[in-house]
């Protein structure tokens, strides 16, 4: 017997049935049967999961020669599942990584609970994900207050079966019925607090985005519920009134010429299963109870003006306020005088105090005590400013009397808000890292990653610049070509960020590793890839916990994802070898904790290389990588200074690296220590000081 059974209904989703079948098969937990059922399905749903099916056994096809609905097409997967827990894929939809192995733990934990609600994001034609409001970590939550959904629950196949439960047959809305059951049959339910599927919202095809008199069904399914035991009406009674009027609000679902009458069945459905004493919640279910469409529409119109006024007063405030500090700012610039000790720092669009800004204003402290520097950060970032350092938040009065007055300008992108860069100020700017792929003016010729980039403006904020710093002479050459101007000057002094590389020493090593749970003796290898501009959201093409099992015992993998995808890798606690830093403060610390890095296409390659460590390119994707975005060299020629080690297109390639020892050999030694010469020549732990004595101490 299986752990889980996944049932997908199948019905005109041939061009996404392979990418849900792709996120099952490709899930590190393996113990599990996806049943396919073809209701009937004119397109090629049938052929694409007989295909599935002949490549792997635990892949089953069920076919239903008449489309009978994606009810019924449910309840003759779970007639042929054998597994111990159901879960339920629409087959336009996805498993998210790392999802089946995160329910599986979530599960144990909770001692193999009736029912597990997980949570899941969402994605649109555009790929566009954002994420949903099931706020699942909240102490005391109500289940049945959880998006009612079959996909976003696992329940015990044997209490699903005892209760008789099944989903409606014809129609849509087929789910409301059994998901609600469930939950208020259970006798145990969890909740594991993280998204485990990606609902699709298509623009043409599905059941939500077709207007119609179908969704009339919503109203229909809760009559059932709340036909049933007064506690389980009193409880659901207040949740099917507002799942019901946001089905009536919608005008993707009910056309307006449906909505009187859907309105007249809601007020019905009110009325007949009304808990004695309910009292209603706001105007607009005053106006349901009372039966009164004319009030119910007077109420839509008065919050429509409402939220009108509000947004339009919202859009007036900002734009004055906005005036107002661009003309108190433009009149600091002509009357308030430079402070020569004033230094304000920004790093990566704000995000708070990191990579050289932050090293050489710590170096600037410990050498030129006399300038005061700040930082710029967002008002959501500003949480992760060190205590200590101080801070002025983007768009404030602080925040432009600070532009308008700093001497010394020090950013690894740019500042906010369009500043105008004053005679007697000096601009530095420390870029963020070593360039393989295109930049500048080079990104014109790969428009797929330039997400409308003004060049304009960039060549604009470049002849603000005094100075632009480079740790090697690659940098600097691309530098002055793709940000030509001849208002700065390289300055070649290494990258501040990079000292500690060379100035830890082992006791502070060990106390980074120890911190980050790594035990002694243990190898630790860091996986960071980069971001892709075709690609939305961290989606590693690596099976992370296989890779993790392949290493053995004695080895750790540390995870970050770039920061372009959020705060964590999504990895859950699904293996104990696996660690996601995602979050952590300093990458630093962690290369300097890292054994090893394997990474694919960033610039931490660069950063690494400081610390004479193996480095493994893992680039599964690298033809498609050069094709939209651009790059420098080949990293994956073999050819010393491109380079810095062992290189792998597939995941059978590293694993095999770590396997037979290849990772480290003396060939890839040689060709780390060519790339060291080529990419660190300015690196040596002593660019901050240098930086510092440039700009602060006259050399």
């Amino acid at each position: 017997m299986s752990r889980f059974s996944v049932v997908i209904p199948a019905y005109r989703a041939q061009g996404y049935l392979r990418e849900c079948l792709d996120s099952v098969l490709g899930q590190s937990h393996r113990d599990w049967e996806a049943i396919v059922v073809d209701d009937g399905s004119p397109d090629a749903c049938g052929a694409i999961a007989a295909e599935y099916a002949q490549r792997d056994p635990r892949v089953q096809l069920v076919r239903i020669e008449e489309r009978s609905g994606a009810g019924a097409a449910r309840d003759a997967g779970i007639a042929r599942a054998t597994g111990g827990h159901l879960l339920f894929l629409d087959a336009d939809d996805m498993l998210l990584p790392g999802a089946l192995a995160a329910i599986d733990a979530a599960l144990t934990a909770a001692g193999d609970p009736d029912v597990l609600l997980y949570g899941h994001d969402r994605t649109d034609w555009w790929d566009k994900v954002w994420s949903v409001g099931d706020a699942l970590d909240v102490e005391g939550l109500d289940p049945l207050t959880v998006t009612p959904a079959a996909w976003n629950r696992a329940v015990r196949r044997d209490f699903w079966t005892r209760q008789g439960l099944a989903f409606t047959p014809e129609g849509p809305y087929e789910d409301v019925v059994p998901v609600h059951r469930a939950v208020l049959e259970a006798d145990t339910v969890a909740v594991l607090p993280r998204a485990c599927v990606r609902w699709r919202k298509r623009r043409a095809g599905s059941v939500n985005g077709t207007p119609g008199r179908g969704h009339f069904a919503v109203i229909e399914r809760y009559g059932d519920l709340l036909a049933g035991s007064a506690a389980d009406r009193d409880r659901l009674f207040p949740l099917a009134v507002a799942r019901v009027l946001a089905v009536l609000d919608d005008a993707g679902r009910v056309p307006a010429a449906d909505r009187p009458e859907f309105f007249r069945l809601a007020a019905e459905l009110h009325r007949a299963h009304r808990p004695a004493g309910h009292t209603p919640e706001g105007p607009r279910e005053a106006a349901l109870a009372a039966g009164s469409w004319s009030a119910y529409q007077k109420q839509e119109k008065l919050n429509d003006r409402r939220k009108t006024v509000s947004s339009r007063l919202a859009r007036q405030k900002k734009k004055l306020r906005s005036r107002l500090m661009k003309a108190a700012y433009r009149t600091d610039l002509r009357t308030a005088r430079l402070d020569p000790d004033l230094a304000v720092y920004g790093a990566y669009w704000n995000r708070g105090v990191s990579c050289n800004p932050a090293a050489i204003h710590a170096k600037a402290r410990a050498l030129a005590p006399h300038v005061k520097g700040v930082f710029v950060v967002s008002s959501r970032h500003k949480d992760r400013v060190p205590k200590g350092v101080p801070y002025v938040i983007e768009g404030s009065r602080r925040y432009w009397q600070t532009m308008a007055t700093a001497t010394y300008l020090i950013n690894n992108s740019s500042f906010p808000g369009g500043f105008t860069k004053r005679p007697g100020q000096v601009y530095l700017q420390t870029h963020h890292g070593t360039p393989l792929k295109r930049m500048g003016l080079d990104q014109r010729r790969y428009p797929a990653g330039t997400h409308g980039i003004s060049f304009a403006k960039v060549l604009a904020h470049t002849d603000q610049w005094d100075y632009s710093l480079s740790s090697n002479p690659h940098s600097t050459q691309v530098w002055e070509r793709v940000y030509p101007s001849s208002a700065y000057a390289p300055l070649e002094a290494g990258y501040p960020r990079n000292d500690v590389y060379f100035t830890t020493g082992d006791d502070e090593i060990r106390r980074i590793r120890r911190e980050l749970g790594i035990a002694d003796g243990q190898r630790a290898l860091l996986y960071a890839p980069t971001h892709r501009d075709y690609q939305k959201g961290f989606l590693p093409r690596l099976d992370l916990a296989r890779f993790a099992d392949a290493l053995g015992d004695d080895t750790v993998v540390l995870v970050r994802a770039h920061y372009f995808y959020g705060h964590e890798a999504g990895l859950a606690d699904t293996h104990p070898r696996l660690i996601d830093v995602t979050a952590h403060d300093r990458v630093e610390d962690l290369c300097l904790a890292a054994d090893a890095l394997v990474t694919d296409y960033s610039s931490l390659m660069f950063d690494y290389a400081c610390l004479d460590r193996p480095i493994v390119t893992y680039a599964p994707d690298w033809q498609a990588y050069r094709l939209a975005r651009g790059t420098y060299f080949d990293l994956l020629s073999g050819l010393p200074g491109d380079t810095p080690g062992a290189v792998a297109t597939s995941e059978d390639e590293l694993v095999a690296h770590f396997r037979d020892g290849t990772w480290d050999t003396a060939d890839t030694t040689r060709l780390r220590s060519a790339f060291r010469e080529r990419f660190c020549a300015y690196d040596d732990g002593g660019a901050a000081e240098r930086v510092v004595r440039t700009l602060f101490l006259n050399g």
